[in-house]
């Protein structure tokens, strides 16, 4: 999972590149970015309640993002957030390195979900990838960003055994700073990969696919015996486990 979490850093991207060079009602032409684009990329349905941007301090506020999942999955979507904030130097704007101050995502929602052959976050990670191509090596802006922090982020996980259903998990909040300085600035690409690394050390630590398939079964097997002690039907209680 060498891209986890690059669905959420391109919409960024989308977001910034758009307070960089539109004009106008900056706002709307933001959100039907984020939910065109990042629709087209993640091939999953991506939504947007709001867009607030105060151009003269470079602060955009997006709301209720939500970033569904792929076909082949079954929870209602990958990641949700009630609002995030990017913060961006208007002084950095005409450079060619972009000084980002802050990115600041707030009580995020994630449901983690493998399937037979892979998980959701992989799917939308080959989806991205197969849209943008090789898009690295092209000349564009780069990236310093002094702040990312993802705070009271709620998880879930999800397997082709529960049917659409998930168990919680608990991942610590997350703080990375001074993404690129070393290098001059980084590419999104780049930034993504910073991103991932760090969400994919939470979520892994986190989330166990073979310990939760045989903590399900002992409870199924448990709850079937006890159903059949009781003569009540065994099947019923597996499917009331979830």
């Amino acid at each position: 999972m060498k891209k986890l979490g690059i669905a959420l850093l391109v919409l960024l991207v989308i977001a910034a590149g758009a307070l960089f060079w539109l004009r106008g009602n900056l706002d709307g032409l933001v959100r039907n970015a984020i939910a065109k684009y990042g629709s087209e990329m993640t091939q999953a349905k991506v939504s947007v309640g709001g867009v607030k941007i105060t151009a003269a301090n470079g602060e955009g506020i997006i709301s209720d993002l939500n970033i569904g999942n792929p076909k082949g999955f079954k929870t209602a979507y990958a990641f949700k957030v009630k609002e995030f904030t990017v913060v961006i130097d208007p002084a950095s704007i005409a450079g060619d390195v972009v000084t980002v101050r802050k990115i600041a995502i707030i009580a995020p929602d994630v449901i983690y979900e493998k399937n037979d052959t892979t998980t959701n976050f992989d799917a939308i990670q080959k989806n991205i990838a197969d849209y943008l191509g090789p898009s690295e090596s092209k000349p564009g802006k780069k990236l310093i960003v002094e702040e990312l922090t993802i705070q009271g982020a709620q998880a879930q996980a999800s397997a082709a055994f529960m049917d659409g259903k998930t168990v919680n998990v608990s991942l610590p909040d997350i703080t990375l700073r001074n993404l690129g300085k070393a290098k001059g600035g980084i590419t999104p690409g780049e930034l993504g990969q910073e991103i991932a690394g760090a969400l994919k050390k939470q979520l892994s630590s986190a989330v166990s696919f073979d310990k939760l398939s045989k903590a399900v079964s002992e409870k199924a097997g448990e709850a079937a015996q006890a159903a059949k002690d009781s003569g009540g039907k065994a099947l019923d209680k597996v499917k009331s486990l979830f």
